[in-house]
């Protein structure tokens, strides 16, 4: 979905002078990558597109809602509300699992996809990212990583069951960049995310490799040796890092980037392996 756009990334960024992590913290829509950050983040949502409310038409326990950040900003997106299998009533939830897209995918588009996670008693959240379909700001990682540290801790403060964590490729990207030890997550998914965005002229500190928790041993990270987007290479630093540190990896040839897998049959397979191990099946 977003191949050229990464690629672009790569090209632009190389070299850029940024200011270092944590600096201007009430500028939060601070270019943290260099002059050129606004104009791949531009890129990226163009490249995801425009929402479309009518992808959830029948989707009878999805909510609209939205989130205020501390600068004012309104972050929009979608929960599923917990219902059980086959059932049409809310029902009360287990825990929450938080979806976290990558760089080129709106909440509306894949929410869908999540639904057995309603079914089997769990809330459901994905947000639009800042600047991205429905969600107001300008696209900037410092602020997307202080977003979801500030929904994180708001999820946590409001669940007092299980914590499920998905985050694909760029949002593997801010999730680690945002982990903070008190957020204490059950289950954590990294699908496809690369281990530095030193490399293209990002300072050191936003590295996710950087961000690894000492212990890791409830997490999972997921190589797709198909992935074209993200290569093996990108991210095995940090697999093999976070793997040190008690994580499970999951390496499979034929799995290319999240939601690029070349078949149906792939993708549901990638999918039933997350739900196994966000929900404790294996």
């Amino acid at each position: 979905m977003c191949r050229k756009i990464c690629f672009l990334f790569v090209a632009v960024m190389a070299g850029a002078a940024s200011p270092a992590y944590g600096e201007q913290e009430m500028d939060l829509e601070q270019s943290v990558c260099g002059l050129k950050e606004p104009i791949i983040f531009w890129l990226w949502s163009m490249q995801a597109g425009s929402p479309d409310a009518a992808r959830l038409r029948g989707v009878s326990n999805a909510e609209d809602i939205s989130f205020t950040t501390k600068d004012g900003r309104i972050l929009r997106g979608y929960r599923l509300r917990a219902t059980g299998a086959g059932a049409q009533q809310s029902r009360r939830p287990e825990g929450y699992l938080l979806v976290m897209q990558g760089n080129a995918i709106l909440a509306d588009q894949i929410l869908r996809e999540f639904i057995p996670y309603a079914e089997a008693g769990y809330d459901v959240y994905i947000y639009d990212y800042r600047g991205y379909g429905r969600s107001a700001g300008k696209r900037r990682l410092k602020a997307i990583i202080s977003d979801y540290k500030e929904i994180i801790t708001s999820l946590n403060s409001v669940y007092d069951g299980k914590r499920l964590v998905y985050a694909m490729s760029f949002g593997g990207i801010v999730l680690l960049d945002a982990f903070e030890p008190h957020f204490k997550p059950d289950r954590l998914i990294i699908d496809s995310t690369p281990s530095r965005l030193s490399d293209y002229g990002c300072p050191p500190e936003y590295d996710p490799i950087n961000h690894l928790p000492p212990d890791c041993g409830n997490f999972m990270f997921i190589v797709g040796l198909q992935d074209r987007v993200v290569p093996a290479a990108m991210s095995r630093d940090m697999v093999e890092k976070a793997q040190a540190r008690g994580a499970s990896v999951l390496q499979v040839a034929e799995f290319a980037h999240p939601f690029m897998d070349r078949d149906l049959s792939v993708h549901r397979q990638r999918m039933n392996r997350i739900r196994g191990f966000l929900l404790g099946h294996e």
